[in-house]
């Protein structure tokens, strides 16, 4: 049977398992927004909604790209209408500014889409006099 060897770092400090468990409950039991616990901030309250607005600003931007008055106007505008709102924390506010996002993207997608159906028309037609 082998024995396993456990390699320790220089300076680790061994620490009992009850201290352990003492250190982590007065991290949980702390009223602050976001703990501190072996290097990494852990938020308390998560916004619920965090992934669909990044999910959201990352398709804005995606869209961005082929705005007729260019992709930096675009992407200027994008995050200062993001930016204005970034404090909002109301869960029914957020979702309502979501939705109006999700507006924008199918606006977007069908000013493209008439963009190429009159470049289309435009190459295979006569133009009307």
């Amino acid at each position: 049977m082998k024995r396993r060897t456990t390699v320790r770092r220089p300076g680790a400090v061994n620490i009992s398992l009850r201290t352990k468990k003492r250190f982590l409950h007065s991290l949980l039991s702390s009223n602050s927004t976001t703990r501190r616990c072996i290097g990494l901030l852990v938020p308390v309250m998560a916004n619920p909604f965090r992934g669909e607005v990044i999910k959201l600003y990352k398709t804005l931007l995606y869209l961005g790209r082929e705005y007729p008055k260019g992709a930096a106007y675009f992407r200027e505008r994008l995050k200062s209408a993001f930016m204005k709102n970034k404090d909002e924390a109301d869960p029914q506010k957020i979702k309502k500014l979501v939705d109006r996002g999700d507006f924008v993207i199918k606006e977007l997608e069908a000013l493209y889409f008439l963009r190429k159906y009159r470049a289309m028309k435009k190459r295979y037609y006569d133009p009307e006099e």
